[in-house]
């Protein structure tokens, strides 16, 4: 998908092939969801299943929804439907074996699965906890994104994980699922901690292009992964021209009824 422009004036291209799994950082008014409308719009018309996670009510990915498979809007449905991924991976793995081949490109398109892009918006509604029984599904949330991180990149399960505040206090869950997205976008944060999660593990000097961000320059972002870093500005796509191409292309959403999330 081109999501915008680089520094250097070419086009930002986030290709799930080549780096298939995302954390996406940014205060608010900073970007981020102006970034994930542009990776919506980008994937909308092409032959891939939408899944969203969003915690907070389904403010954010409920705009989406006719072009999601599957929306998950408190944490016991996210617990259900990341396990049911899960599941679908571990399905997708067995037809790969069956076949003799490493992941699902050496299929032939008859028997290749239709890829799955999971977003999840504010991943700390994901990790943060207030008592024992949110902390159980806390874990069982994490531990499926990070097994769904390890399995996805042979299997055509693409993570995109975004959050206004991710640190080191949502627990070591989200350290051990940071290590699995190796592509990285931090815009302006609010907290320091949140930019060092983002790109402090890969490139000092990313680290401090990020935190100079100021609010001014809204959807200017740095992006990072393991080829290096660059200074990015995404394109803007608003809310209701999101909207319109979710509507547009409602019937590409493949129907996965191994993801039905409601409650038994």
């Amino acid at each position: 998908m081109a999501v915008g422009v680089l520094e250097t004036g070419v086009a930002w291209v986030i290709d799930l092939r080549r780096v298939p799994h995302w954390l996406i950082v940014g205060a608010t008014r900073s970007g981020k969801s102006t970034l994930i409308h542009a990776l919506v719009a980008g994937l909308a018309p092409q032959p891939v299943a939408l899944v969203g996670i969003d915690c907070k009510g389904g403010m954010e990915l409920s705009l989406y929804e006719p072009r999601l498979s599957a929306l998950a809007t408190n944490r016991e449905q996210a617990v259900r439907l990341l396990t049911a991924l899960v599941d679908l991976t571990l399905d997708q793995m067995s037809l790969c074996r069956a076949a003799h081949v490493r992941n699902i490109w050496g299929l032939s398109d008859k028997e290749r699965p239709v890829p799955v892009v999971v977003i999840v918006d504010e991943i700390a509604e994901l990790f943060l906890v207030a008592s024992r029984s949110e902390k159980d599904e806390a874990h069982a949330a994490d531990t499926a994104l990070i097994r769904l991180a390890q399995l996805g990149t042979a299997l055509g399960v693409f993570l995109v994980v975004a959050g206004q505040r991710v640190g080191s206090d949502l627990g070591p869950g989200v350290t051990a699922l940071r290590a699995q997205l190796g592509g990285r976008v931090c815009h302006r944060v609010a907290d320091p901690g949140t930019a060092e999660m983002a790109l402090g593990d890969l490139n000092p000097d990313a680290l401090k292009a990020a935190q100079a961000i100021t609010p001014e320059q809204a959807g200017t972002a740095v992006l990072a992964s393991g080829d290096g870093w660059e200074r990015a500005r995404s394109h803007l796509v608003t809310e209701a021209e999101t909207e319109a191409v979710a509507a547009e292309y409602a019937h590409l959403a493949p129907v996965l009824s191994e993801l039905h999330v409601e409650a038994p």
